[in-house]
């Protein structure tokens, strides 16, 4: 188990004027289906091709052209759905939502409102704290995504990029749990970590892959717990949505400043209105981007297109037993398995191919050893070079693994393994190779030892009397010893030789 304490929401306290208030959160999470093609359409779904050039009859709302139901979505869907420990609705269906942009060329979108493809879930949140707690899913459904609308190529005219529409997207709706800022950060944090570890998002925020809109109310004190216990939703305020936020920094900045908002308006006299806004990042506002609409806004109804989705169970079985280890799993393992802190299990588990690679350095060695030159040596030398993922190390995990048998084995001490990192990771050279022909060979010879630390005993009368007034100073003869060796001594015989020789 994690070492973690299954908290209740702490909610994040405000002061007004005149009262303290709370804030409740709610997040819709547009998650893009990780398929190569669109939803209803063949077209593909790859990013950075030229405008307008990933669009099939059907995504252009071409008359006569009939969607067609992409099963590697669902199948995704469903495989996101097990990951947040849903509920599988084996029978869902498409309604039409009726809108206009002149980047949805059918003038609805494709979406589910009445039956989602997957019911009610949970995603466990760690805060920084070391505390933990559930945020409860509401919904996972599938839609189409939209198109781009471009308005700063032209003074005069907006253009249009149709490549994203009809993109498969997830929309993962949270219950109103969330009760501040980092939290809410946290939880999308932890969404695309599922997800990236499922392989169903690539979670990329800053391509759109991963974008929320984030639902913010205000409420007194105690108001919270008077809509767990009626679950009325008028004991939490008059919320406001705040759209198309991809940054996990921004989604902080624009909850604080929108509480702060409502805060205003209310201790003023007035009321907040239900609206959907926008946040600029460059004034820290959020502004009013549209009156919030409902469902009966939009006229939702069936789409006469496309029949009910029924789906079997025995297929739902299939992808639940073709689902990887996810990130809780794991790091529960790395911490049982290899001794670990949950400070380092989270940091190595935090990515998937962090967790492959550790794995690979540590597998049939020294956990802990692997663990720290992965995090303090790799994860900082690649930060270093300009905050490369682990995709673009270049010592592979192969060769992390020889550094870490080299120490273990007391070939090299751990100053010399930084050594011979550096020539693997810049000179691309197997770490044995190097040790073997830069003669990096760790001295464990003692009687070679001994003859260093009786060396710069001699030379240095005046340090031995202040080591043996102070003990603490024998790290000086320690050090000495070490650099005439080249850093090559074993350290532990060279400490053990040193206190012996000064009667410590």
């Amino acid at each position: 188990m994690l070492d973690l304490e299954y908290a209740a929401p702490a909610p994040k306290v405000i002061a007004g004027a005149k009262h303290d208030w709370e804030l409740v959160i709610g997040l819709e999470v547009h998650a893009q289906v990780a398929t190569k093609a669109k939803l209803f359409s063949g077209a593909s779904t790859l990013f950075g091709a030229e405008p307008n050039s990933n669009v099939a009859f059907v995504d252009a709302g071409m008359p006569g052209m009939l969607p067609v139901i992409n099963e590697a979505c669902v199948a995704q869907a469903v495989r996101t759905g097990l990951g947040l420990k849903a509920q599988i609705n084996l029978m869902s269906a498409f309604d039409r939502k009726n809108y206009f942009y002149p980047d949805l060329p059918q003038g609805y979108q494709i979406s589910q409102l009445y039956h989602p493809i997957v019911g009610e879930g949970e995603v466990l949140v760690e805060l920084g704290d070391g505390t933990a707690r559930l945020v409860r899913i509401e919904r996972i459904h599938l839609e189409q995504d939209a198109g781009k609308s471009i308005h700063d190529m032209d003074p005069t005219m907006s253009f249009v990029d149709l490549n994203r529409t009809g993109v498969a997207l997830m929309e993962i709706v949270s219950r109103p749990d969330i009760r501040g800022p980092e939290e809410a950060a946290a939880y999308v944090a932890k969404l695309r970590q599922i997800m990236r570890y499922l392989g169903t998002c690539d979670g990329n925020m800053q391509n759109g892959n991963l974008r929320a809109d984030v639902n913010v109310s205000i409420c007194r004190p105690g108001d919270y717990e008077k809509y767990q216990a009626t679950q009325d939703f008028s004991h939490l305020g008059t919320r406001c949505e705040i759209k198309n936020m991809n940054s996990m920094r921004f989604i902080q900045m624009a909850i604080e400043v929108e509480a702060r908002r409502q805060i205003a308006i209310i201790e003023d006299g007035g009321s907040v209105t239900q609206e959907t806004r926008l946040y600029g990042p460059d004034k820290n506002e959020t502004r009013s981007m549209r009156s919030k609409e409902e469902a009966h806004d939009y006229r939702y109804f069936p789409d006469p297109d496309l029949l009910p989705l029924e789906i079997e169970q025995a297929w739902v079985d299939d992808i639940a037993a073709s689902l990887p280890e996810l990130p809780d799993a794991k790091k529960a393992r790395f911490v049982a398995d290899f001794g670990l802190s949950d400070y380092d299990a989270s940091v190595l588990t935090a990515d998937v191919a962090n967790a492959a690679y550790f794995e690979d350095v540590a597998k049939g060695g020294d956990g802990k050893l692997a663990a720290n030159w992965v995090i303090n040596e790799l994860f900082g030398r690649l930060k270093k070079d300009g905050d490369k993922g682990i995709t673009d190390s270049p010592i592979s995990a192969t060769r992390l693994a020889q550094i870490v048998a080299l120490i273990k084995a007391e070939t090299i001490s751990g100053k010399i393994a930084k050594d011979v990192f550096d020539m693997a990771y810049t000179q691309d050279r197997n770490p044995d190779e190097i040790v073997e022909t830069e003669g990096m060979k760790q001295v464990t010879d003692t009687g070679a030892i001994e003859a260093a630390v009786d060396e710069i005993i001699a030379a240095n009368p005046a340090q031995v009397e202040k080591a043996k007034q102070n003990p603490k100073l024998a790290g000086w003869f320690v050090g000495q010893v070490m650099k005439s060796t080249g850093g090559k001594a074993n350290p532990a015989a060279v400490n053990a030789l040193v206190a012996q020789k000064l009667g410590l």
